[in-house]
């Protein structure tokens, strides 16, 4: 079997192949275009090349039909069939999955990004084996995907794991009502606990304009105001993950997008959390993802082995 994986993201577009055991056969990627049409010739190239290059290292593979799964931004509406809630903007109200279908002569498979993520790291990753698995992606933005016994949770309307569209729990009188989303809502979790949050939110409080890796060197360094800002990053993380916990109590949170690479929310989180789960106890695995950048690519390509 052949698979391949189509990661859409805002800034890149990343395709690969994977072989039936996971192993990776071809990757290209290509900066993402920011246009429609420009976008499905992209992907429909990225995945020509790949397929090429994937049967060319593996020739017993030249007579395989190779699946194609999509990791996008934003989903599906189950109603319609066009695209809504991406924040590649240009995506939405458009038939995404029919046009590629029609582009590639061939069915596809379509799933939010962070579901994918979450598929990826349960099925062979950081969360392999565990009942369920929550994935929280915070990169540029901030978004989540839900996996239970080893299959995607995509909820009655195809939205379930969107977390990043729920308001800030628990709010401060100061973090209330808090920024305008682009989503057309206010407070959303994603204008706090993103890296565009985390800077935003900064530059605020300090009218220091720094990126969010910035502030952690800095925190890391012993800046006194890097240092509040991370802390009210891991307050406003801790209490929207124990609304998490409350509602669906997973077993395993594994965590992709820029902050999965700071060692210290893994250490501090729990105790943040725990304040605000009604219970007389609580324990979780909280872990990065074992696959990283490539989970997304990998979990997309994986929506073929969902039955």
């Amino acid at each position: 079997m052949l698979y391949i994986g189509v990661d859409f993201g805002g800034t890149k577009i990343e395709a690969a192949a994977l072989s039936a055991d996971g192993t990776f056969l071809s990757r290209q990627r290509e900066p993402n275009p920011g246009s429609y049409p420009a976008a499905i010739r992209l992907v429909s190239d990225l995945i020509a090349r790949v397929e090429t290059e994937a049967k060319t290292k593996a020739p017993e593979l030249e007579r395989v039909s190779a699946t194609v799964g999509i990791g996008s931004p934003g989903s599906l509406s189950p109603r319609t069939g066009v695209m809504r809630n991406s924040n590649s903007t240009y995506l939405n109200g458009k038939p995404f999955r029919q046009d590629l279908e029609t582009a590639l002569g061939r069915p596809i498979r379509l799933a939010n990004d962070a579901n994918c993520l979450a598929l990826s790291e349960a099925v062979d990753g950081a969360g392999a084996g565990a009942g369920s698995v929550f994935a929280i992606i915070v990169g540029t933005g901030c978004g989540g995907g839900l996996v239970v016994n080893g299959h995607l949770a995509e909820g009655a309307n195809g939205i379930a794991g969107e977390w990043g569209h729920m308001p800030l729990p628990w709010p401060k009188p100061e973090e209330y009502p808090g920024p305008k989303c682009w989503c057309g809502l206010q407070g959303c979790l994603e204008t706090w606990v993103s890296g565009t949050g985390f800077a935003r939110d900064f530059a605020e409080t300090t009218g220091r304009h720094l990126k969010g890796e910035d502030i952690i060197g800095a925190m890391r360094a012993g800046d006194r105001q890097a240092m509040a800002a991370f802390d009210r990053l891991l307050s406003r993380l801790g209490r929207s993950m124990a609304t998490i916990v409350n509602i669906l109590d997973p077993e395993v949170f594994v965590f992709g997008g820029g902050l999965s690479n700071v060692p210290e929310i893994y250490e501090r989180l729990p105790g943040l959390i725990e304040p605000y789960v009604f219970s007389d106890g609580w324990q979780a695995r909280l872990i990065a993802a074992r696959w990283g950048d490539s989970s997304g690519v990998r979990g997309a390509a994986y929506l073929w082995r969902e039955g």
